[in-house]
């Protein structure tokens, strides 16, 4: 029997060597899809240190920098001093204060203890804190996490300050009594006694310290171990400086406690890709409650993370900074890329060089120009519009000033010489 001109055995030849040739084309395409990838990223690694030439040879960036995809570090290097009077340079094994990155740690730890059913993220505040104000009554945990408690933000006030030890009592007996600036859930409002009080709750309902909880449930499970709260113990941590001239000067020491569960966190680039390929692998949340985390609520704002659709490729990041400290932290799910910049200059340009960076790591276009060399455009170069939301996120009409010490609010200026 014949089968298309010829036989049985003729046509299984040919089919087998059909499937060769097909099984070869595919492994083909794979290579050279594998192989353009791999160009197009080395390319983007190249214009991000192109890029940072320039602020790094005025010191209006000093820090380290982390590009990964996947668990493959692209870029991982430190730029200028941790310690310029000592010339110290700074790698990616310096320590900085977080600032706002922080408080997708507090976040994380408010849905564990959901998780071990110690609470509910609509239960209302008063509910743990019963002395609360008659007015606070309809605040939920929630509207802590999301800004849309109405509670003003503590860092905003005249009196507030940052260089002395204090504790979440004392912080909250700052703002407990002062009226809210909207009813709870109605507005989207970015205040750092939101999160200040969510660092109460994990100590109240926990039985340990805020630093502890954290320490015990996640750095050392996850074995970031240069992560903390007490900073003030860390040699490693690289000293702050801010901008108010040509030249960065030594900024005022922030102590912890005042940022808290707020800002008060530090950690280097390569402890928060620990933290992002656990996140986002399922390794300290669960799926659901991971799901809550990056489900944003009002203004792209989730639980202590900003979810960006409208700006290129979706991006899921925290922005903050105090004097002496500006830092970024950005995930981009669909090609599992994770930007960490970590600089302890604060300077009037700070978060448009900071988002410089993410979007020239993930393949973008300059977002912000003023000045900066001239790079060469890639070749699918994806131009993302100029007005993107500050430091901190989608505040429409950031406040740069003692606000931002903690918010991540973006200073559009150079700050003059101030203790905050």
């Amino acid at each position: 029997m014949t089968v298309l001109g010829g036989t049985k055995k003729s046509a299984a030849v040919w089919g087998a060597a059909l499937i060769l040739v097909a099984g070869y084309s595919v492994t083909a395409s794979v290579i050279t899809q594998r192989s353009n990838e791999g160009e197009a990223a080395q390319a983007s690694i190249i214009r991000v240190e192109q890029y940072l030439q320039h602020f790094v040879s005025t010191q209006q960036f000093m820090g380290s920098v982390l590009i990964a995809k996947g668990d493959a570090v692209l870029l991982d290097k430190g730029y200028g001093f941790s310690d310029l009077a000592r010339r110290a340079p700074n790698s990616p094994k310096t320590r900085f204060m977080l600032a706002s990155v922080s408080k997708q740690f507090t976040a994380a730890s408010i849905l564990l203890l959901e998780e071990r059913g110690k609470l509910r993220l609509d239960d209302p505040l008063s509910k743990y804190l019963p002395s609360t104000p008659a007015v606070w009554g309809k605040i939920t945990i929630f509207n802590l996490l999301t800004h849309t408690s109405g509670i003003p933000n503590y860092t905003s006030f005249p009196e507030a300050a940052f260089s002395t030890p204090t504790t979440p009592d004392k912080q909250i007996a700052t703002f407990i009594n002062k009226p809210l600036d909207f009813s709870p859930g109605q507005r989207w409002s970015y205040s750092n006694s939101n999160y200040v009080l969510l660092g109460y709750l994990i100590q109240r309902i926990s039985g340990e310290s805020y630093g502890a909880f954290l320490r015990e449930n996640i750095f050392l499970p996850l074995g970031m171990r240069d992560s903390g709260y007490d900073s003030r113990r860390s040699e490693a941590l690289a000293i702050g400086y801010y901008t108010p001239g040509d030249k960065p000067i030594p900024a005022p020491p922030i102590e912890p406690s005042a940022g808290f569960a707020a800002g008060g966190l530090y950690s280097t680039t390569r402890d928060l890709l620990i933290w992002e390929r656990a996140l986002f692998g399922g390794r300290v949340i669960s799926s659901s409650s991971l799901k809550k985390m990056t489900t944003p609520f009002k203004n792209g704002y989730a639980l202590g993370l900003i979810v960006d659709k409208a700006n290129g490729p979706i991006s899921i990041w925290h922005g903050g900074f105090i004097l002496g400290a500006y830092t970024r932290l950005v995930y981009y799910p669909q090609d599992e890329l994770t930007v960490v910049v970590l600089s302890n200059v604060f300077d009037g340009q700070s978060d448009e060089i900071q988002q410089n960076i993410a979007a020239l790591a993930a393949g973008a276009g300059l977002q912000h120009r003023f000045g900066e060399p001239t790079l060469p455009s890639p070749a699918n170069s994806l131009a993302l519009p100029t007005n993107q939301p500050p430091a901190l996120g989608p505040a429409p009409n950031p406040t740069p000033s003692s606000v931002g010490i903690l918010s991540g609010g973006t200073p559009r200026v150079r700050p003059l010489p101030v203790n905050p």
